[in-house]
């Protein structure tokens, strides 16, 4: 169980929305493109304030607070393609790329931020790359494109946005938090794993495995 398992509901809060964007003449691909520039420049304004004052933690609070706009992004530009007839190739590029684009902007100014170590945010970022690419080769090989956690792209959207949350609010976070970064690399890999046996699993019942 992921948070990817709520995104119907999340969805219909955002359709009246949607049918205004659409007849506005906002396309898909605009707000696709639009989430992955926000998150670049959140992320250095983010990444640079701190390395310039260090003290100044409160800028964290950016990251949540754009997460939650960037995850309403996400879902607008899915429903404008599947039901404003706006699905195109260049669509389904753009998407996977401004995801992980999005993820490493968002992610690394971690690095900065005490207890956690550069390399091991890195790692977290590399695997989220990963995860990410495991999911989209589904179609590759005739399987669907996969979603299974227990890390995907919305959980690590509420991971990130708690810890954003908790920079910006606290004085310092606690030493003991340094494990975490591990810890979100080890069920990244759990994800990868998970991701392409499922699209294994699927060709299996299909009889389309080799």
């Amino acid at each position: 169980m992921t948070l990817y398992a709520l995104k119907p509901r999340f969805q219909a809060l955002l359709r009246p929305l949607t049918a205004r964007l659409a007849g506005a003449g906002i396309t898909a691909n605009q707000i696709t493109l639009a989430a992955a520039l926000g998150s670049l420049v959140t992320g250095a304004l983010v990444g640079g304030t701190v390395a310039f004052a260090p003290g100044a933690q409160e800028v964290f609070l950016l990251i949540p607070l754009w997460l939650a706009l960037r995850m309403a992004m996400n879902a607008l530009d899915g429903m404008l393609a599947r039901e404003f007839g706006q699905r195109t190739p260049l669509g389904a590029y753009l998407n996977e790329l401004a995801d992980v684009i999005s993820d490493a902007g968002l992610i690394l100014p971690f690095a900065l931020l005490a207890p956690f170590e550069p390399l091991a945010v890195a790692a977290v970022v590399f695997l989220a790359v990963l995860s990410e690419f495991a999911g989209a080769l589904g179609p590759l090989v005739g399987a669907a494109r996969r979603y299974e956690g227990p890390l995907g792209k919305s959980d690590r959207a509420l991971v990130f946005g708690a810890l954003g949350l908790a920079a910006a609010l606290l004085p310092a976070l606690p030493p003991w938090l340094g494990w975490l970064m591990p810890a979100l690399a080890l069920l990244l890999c759990l994800t990868v794993v998970r991701r392409v046996r499922a699209g294994l699993a699927e060709l299996h019942e299909r009889g389309n495995d080799r």
